[in-house]
C-alpha cells in the first residue's frame, strides 16, 4: 500500500484555474519520488482541483461540500493507514531478520493477514473516489449524497482497519524488544571480534619476535579467517542470530589465542626447568634404587620372609622405571626444540609419575626396615598406642549412656579380639613383625571409623 498526502478543503475560488489532467499529476508524483498507486488516490490527494462554475447557494452545492469533506477525511484516513502499515512492516521485517521462533512467523504471517485486509479496504476507498467527480459542474445532488455516503463507509472501513493494525502492532511488543536487542548487540559483537583478531596477529608477531614459531597458534588463528570473511559480508547474507554467534565465537577463540601466545615464553622457560629438575631428580633416584638391594638383604638377614617379601621386586622396578623415564625425557627434549609445546609437556608429566612411583618405592624398602627395627625393640609402644585407642573410643561411646550402642560396641569388641591375636601372634621364635603392624593399622582405622560415626550422629541429633 502506498501514501497519498490529503489535502485539507480549501474555499472555491470565484476565478477559473486550469484543470490538472491526470497524466500530468502522474508526471509530478514520478519526479517526487511518490509511488505509482499514490496517483491512484489523486481525486483524494487534490480534492480541490479543477475548475467549475461559481453557483451561489443551492441543495446541490451543499452536498457537494459534504461529499468533499467526506472524501478529505477518507483521504486523511487512508493516509494514517497507509504510515502506520508502512511503519509496522519495519518493525516486522526487524523481528523476522532476528528471530525465527514460531512466534516470529505467527506475527509475520499475521502482518500478511492483514496486508491483504488492508488492500481490500484500500481498494474500495480508491473505487469510491473514482466513481464521482465531485468538480462536475453539473452535480446532481443525489449524486453527491451518495458520494458522501460511500466516501463516509471508505473512512469508516479505513479506520477500523487502522485500529486492527495498532493491535496487532502492540502485541509484537515482546518480539520486538527482544529484536533490537540482538541488533544493539551485534555491531559491537562484531567489533569486539575484529579487535579480538588483531590483538591475537599482534600477540603472534611479538611472540615470534622472540624467536618462538607458535606454529599451532598461527594455524589456529588462519582457520578463523573464513569467520571473519563471513563477519564482514554482514548479517544480511547470514541472519542476524548466525552473525551474533559467529562473532562471540570468534572473539572467544581469538582472545584464547591472544592469551596462550602470551604466556607462551613463560611456558616455554617452564618447560626448560622442569626438564632440568627432573633429569636432576632422576639421576638422583638413579643412586637410591641402587641402595635397595643392600636394605633388602637386611631385611632378609634380620626378618622373616612374611616381611620382605613383596618388596623383592623393587629394585629392578626402580631400574626400569628410571629408564623409562630418562628416554621420555629425551623425547621431551626434541619436542621443545621443535616448540611442540603439548607434545612436551605431556612427556614431561609421564616422566614426573615415573619418577614418584619409583621414589615411593625406593622410600618404602627403607621405611620398612626402619619400622620394623623399631617394632622388634620395643613392641609394647605399639600395642600401648593401639589399645588407647580403642579405650578412648569405648569411653566416648559410653558418654550419656548406661549401655553401649551395639552399632559402636560390636565393632569395638572385635578390635579389641583382633589386637589380642596380633600379639599373640609375635609369641614363638620367629614372629612376623609386618603382620602385626599391619593389623594394629587396621585395628586403629576401624577404631576411628566408630569414633567419627559416634560424632556425626549425636552432631546430627543435636
Amino acid at each position: 500500500m502506498t501514501a497519498t498526502p490529503a489535502t485539507p478543503p480549501r474555499p472555491h475560488s470565484p476565478y477559473p484555474r486550469p484543470r490538472r489532467t491526470p497524466a500530468a499529476v502522474r508526471d509530478v508524483l514520478t519526479l517526487a519520488g511518490l509511488p505509482l498507486l499514490a496517483a491512484l488516490t489523486l481525486p483524494a490527494a487534490f480534492a480541490g482541483g479543477g475548475t467549475r462554475r461559481w453557483f451561489g447557494g443551492g441543495r446541490a452545492e451543499s452536498q457537494r461540500a459534504q461529499a468533499q469533506a467526506a472524501k478529505d477525511a477518507a483521504a486523511a484516513a487512508f493516509y494514517e493507514l497507509d504510515t502506520a502499515q508502512r511503519d509496522l512492516r519495519i518493525s516486522v521485517e526487524t523481528i523476522t531478520a532476528v528471530d525465527d521462533s514460531p512466534a516470529a512467523r505467527r506475527a509475520a504471517s499475521g502482518f500478511e493477514a492483514l496486508g491483504r485486509r488492508i488492500d481490500e479496504v484500500s481498494g474500495r476507498y480508491i473505487q469510491a473516489v473514482d466513481a464521482h467527480d465531485l468538480d462536475r459542474d453539473d452535480l446532481d445532488a443525489s449524486v453527491a449524497a451518495r458520494a458522501r455516503t460511500e466516501l463516509t463507509a471508505a473512512r469508516d472501513e479505513l479506520v477500523r482497519v487502522k485500529e486492527e493494525l495498532d493491535r496487532f502492532g502492540a502485541g509484537l511488543g515482546p518480539l520486538l524488544g527482544k529484536a533490537e536487542t540482538q541488533l544493539a548487540r551485534l555491531v559491537p559483537a562484531v567489533e569486539r571480534a575484529r579487535q579480538a583478531l588483531r590483538a591475537a596477529s599482534d600477540a603472534l608477531d611479538a611472540v615470534r619476535g622472540t624467536g618462538l614459531r607458535a606454529d599451532d597458534l598461527a594455524a589456529r588463528l588462519a582457520a578463523l579467517s573464513p569467520e571473519l570473511t563471513r563477519l564482514n559480508q554482514g548479517a544480511g547474507a547470514h541472519g542476524v542470530p548466525q552473525t551474533l554467534e559467529r562473532a562471540e565465537r570468534v572473539a572467544r577463540e581469538a582472545e584464547a589465542i591472544r592469551a596462550e601466545a602470551g604466556r607462551l615464553p613463560e611456558r616455554a622457560a617452564e618447560i626448560d626447568r622442569r626438564l632440568v629438575s627432573l633429569r636432576t631428580r632422576a639421576q638422583a633416584l638413579t643412586t637410591r634404587a641402587g641402595q635397595v638391594q643392600p636394605v633388602l638383604s637386611e631385611l632378609r638377614r634380620r626378618f622373616t620372609a612374611a616381611c620382605w617379601q613383596d618388596l623383592q621386586h623393587v629394585p629392578e622396578q626402580a631400574a626400569e622405571n628410571v629408564r623409562q623415564a630418562e628416554l621420555k625425557l629425551k623425547e621431551a627434549r626434541e619436542a621443545r626444540a621443535a616448540q611442540r609445546w603439548a607434545d612436551a609437556t605431556a612427556l614431561l608429566s609421564t616422566v614426573r609419575a615415573l619418577l614418584n612411583v619409583t621414589d615411593e618405592a625406593v622410600s618404602a624398602v627403607g621405611d620398612r626396615l626402619t619400622r620394623l627395627d623399631a617394632v622388634r625393640r620395643d613392641p609394647e609402644r605399639e600395642i600401648g598406642r593401639t589399645r588407647f585407642a580403642i579405650r578412648d573410643a569405648q569411653r566416648l561411646a559410653m558418654a550419656g549412656r548406661t549401655t553401649p550402642d551395639p552399632r559402636h560396641a560390636r565393632p569395638l569388641d572385635d578390635c579389641v579380639a583382633r589386637l589380642d591375636r596380633a600379639v599373640a601372634g609375635l609369641e614363638g621364635r620367629h614372629p612376623d613383625y609386618w603382620h602385626f603392624l599391619t593389623e594394629t593399622e587396621a585395628v586403629r582405622r576401624t577404631v576411628a571409623g566408630v569414633v567419627a560415626r559416634i560424632r556425626e550422629e549425636r552432631g546430627a541429633g543435636h
